[in-house]
């Protein structure tokens, strides 16, 4: 038995699956994220239970600047550098706008010099070692990051620094940028190795609570944590390198979405994952979500391989609100859940999008989010008054109004991983999922031009299935800068063997090269094969500069700055492995009224679990599942595929 726990802003997901069986269902997410994933395992999985978890607990540490206490080596005269930054501005004409404030102070910050040529080998000054330690152990860290130049290519002094900080301050967790990130450009990867440090303490720990407590939960064995790059890890791996799980938890509805697609037939999909908190999409071309290595986390640069995905403040539980000027605004605080939206009755006050779907019609007023929570409509409608006198509406216009404003917000996200990156979303599927995408997707997809609209089984918690689908994966990389003509084979091999070294149960290793234009400043990651040579090399990064950017350059000289494998072993569920399991009964649930644009209007219901594949359904409908609403608008026709999925088209 496999459960995939997904813990989101509002809901804890679980996924189980036991002997080609597929059971789904959804708790409140506790304070402690590992409270609620017990507490999911205890209501829906069983013993003998291996757990695959994806968490916020990284991302909530950086957010909140609630991480270790870190103190960061680097060369004498850089100390400032994670300050300093780059020249680039987040914002070019706000004059408002300002960096983040670095999570390691300036009075924390050691410079060492160690011998006089840190770009080349050389004996290590153990003086000056000696004091450096010293200085350290005065400021007591919890957590040291040690950055030097060059450690991406020469690792020797890095190697040097932890061992002497080691027997100074026993016990303190030192990350290493040559173990972390082996890559060029200082800026980025001691940013990311400060992080790594920052979130050691507060993600082992949390990590620790969830082992002890999983057994409770019939748990057998070490939990494996989904990797931000779209793969599975160990426990242990994830506490000394908490950096790469930032994004764990959107990583698994990529993952699904791309299996989704493979299977449907299309080419090109974009997941809309649309929850409680916040909405999060990602374009996947021939079933392979897009990884990036230049994420930054509020803020922050992290260059870990991470699935592209790009997340907006923007989710069910989106509070509403008006501005100074009297505009209807939403996001990007969410009432949580817990007190939740109005509707909730936990007392919450602040209207949200849930409210606003709950008395359009949108979701119906006996629905029980996660089987157990009952929706209160007069509270919803309260709420939506209470704001609409602020801005001269109604509670009906005010609720249209808000679906209006969150809706362009996810429409700007869907733009900025398709339009923005030289993609046409027309030639495009749109894959929405969470408890509120269906509600919205059709919406749109239809403004976009997309091609259509694909909402899962089990779309709910597609996430949390997705974990299911997750390879196990262990990444490596190596800053090469290499030309045209030298050698490629050799280097390309040794990364790709320290891949498998990382993970010796890997049945795949594939390479990624990252190749530009001598003199550019940014790279354009493209597939490679041992023993393919320079010139497929070059031909691809041609195609691919041309479709991401719009023009190419075949006679200018290029290098190979960067080298990178994936190392991947089989998932615990493959997609053909999962039937779609029908309901006996009648899925039709009459009818009610909803309110659109167009007015008020009679909406056809069904219950989703009950229709068998083949069915077909002409908008305006509502499709009820356990842990999901789908909202199926006038001149929309919906055919249930055999995998359970309903394909919308216009």
């Amino acid at each position: 038995m496999h459960a995939a726990v997904d813990v989101g802003g509002t809901f804890t997901d679980i996924a189980v699956w036991d002997a080609g069986r597929l059971a789904t269902g959804k708790v409140p997410t506790t304070a402690d994220q590992s409270d609620g994933v017990v507490e999911a395992l205890r209501q829906f999985a069983g013993q003998g239970t291996h757990l695959i978890h994806g968490t916020t607990a990284a991302t909530n540490a950086v957010l909140q600047r609630r991480g270790a206490r870190t103190a960061l080596v680097t060369d004498a005269g850089f100390e400032h550098l994670i300050e300093i930054g780059r020249q680039d501005r987040p914002s070019l004409y706000d004059t408002t706008q300002v960096r983040p404030t670095p999570i390691v102070p300036a009075d924390r910050r050691f410079g060492f010099v160690g011998r006089s040529h840190p770009e080349a080998p050389g004996p290590i000054d153990q003086e000056a070692l000696a004091r450096l330690c010293e200085a350290i152990a005065g400021v007591q860290p919890e957590a040291v990051a040690v950055s030097l130049l060059y450690s991406f290519a020469h690792h020797d002094r890095e190697t040097a620094v932890a061992t002497a900080l080691s027997s100074k301050i026993p016990g303190v967790p030192i990350s290493l940028s040559s173990e972390v990130v082996a890559e060029f450009r200082e800026f980025e990867r001691a940013s990311t190795t400060v992080l790594n440090a920052y979130l050691i303490p507060v993600v082992a720990s949390y990590l620790q609570r969830l082992a002890r407590g999983a057994v409770d939960g019939g748990v057998v064995g070490a939990p494996s944590v989904m990797r931000s790059s779209g793969g599975l890890m160990s426990l242990e791996a994830a506490a000394a390198l908490p950096a790469s799980i930032i994004l764990s938890g959107p990583a698994g509805g990529a993952v699904a979405a791309a299996a989704l697609g493979t299977a449907l037939g299309h080419r090109t999909v974009v997941s809309f994952d649309m929850g409680g908190t916040s909405t999060d999409v990602c374009r996947i071309e021939h079933g392979r979500p897009e990884v990036g290595y230049e994420r930054a986390i509020d803020g922050l640069p992290c260059r870990m391989p991470s699935v592209a995905i790009h997340t907006v403040g923007a989710g069910g539980g989106s509070l509403a609100w008006a501005d100074p000027g009297g505009a209807l605004r939403v996001g990007p605080v969410s009432a949580g859940a817990d007190p939740g939206p109005a509707a909730y009755g936990r007392g919450g006050t602040e209207p949200t999008v849930t409210d606003a779907d709950l008395l359009l019609g949108l979701i119906g007023a006996g629905t029980r989010f996660g089987g157990s929570l009952d929706l209160h409509v007069r509270a919803a409608e309260v709420a939506l008054a209470r704001l609409g006198d602020g801005v001269g509406l109604d509670a009906l216009a005010c609720a249209r109004g808000i679906v209006t404003v969150v809706e362009s917000h996810m429409e700007r996200a869907i733009r900025r991983v398709s339009v923005e990156e030289g993609a046409d979303p027309r030639d495009a599927v749109l894959v929405a999922f969470g408890g509120a995408g269906g509600l919205h997707a059709s919406a749109m997809a239809r403004r976009l031009g997309m091609a259509g609209v694909v909402i899962p089984a089990h779309a709910g918690v597609f996430s949390a299935f997705g974990m299911l689908l997750a390879p196990p994966r262990a990444d490596a990389a190596r800053s090469v800068l290499l030309s045209p003509g030298e050698e490629l084979d050799g280097p390309s091999r040794a990364v790709a063997t320290a891949a498998r070294r990382a993970m010796p149960s890997a049945t795949e290793v594939d390479l990624v090269m990252d190749v530009r234009y001598r003199g550019q400043s940014h790279e354009t990651s493209v597939p490679y094969r041992l023993g393919e040579g320079w010139d497929d090399l070059a031909e691809r990064f041609h195609d691919a500069h041309r479709r991401r950017n719009g023009f190419d350059r075949p006679g200018d000289a290029i290098e190979l700055v960067t080298i990178r494998a994936e190392a991947t072993g089989p998932p615990a569920v493959t997609w053909g492995e999962v039937p779609h399991a029908v309901e006996p009964g009648d899925p039709g649930r009459g009818s009610r009224q909803i309110m659109t644009d167009g007015g008020e209007e009679s909406a056809s219901v069904w219950w989703r679990p009950s229709l068998p594949a083949g069915s077909e359904i002409l908008g305006p409908a509502v499709v009820e599942e356990p842990e999901a609403t789908t909202f199926i608008g006038a001149g929309e026709r919906v055919i249930v595929h055999e995998s359970g999925a309903l394909e919308v088209t216009w």
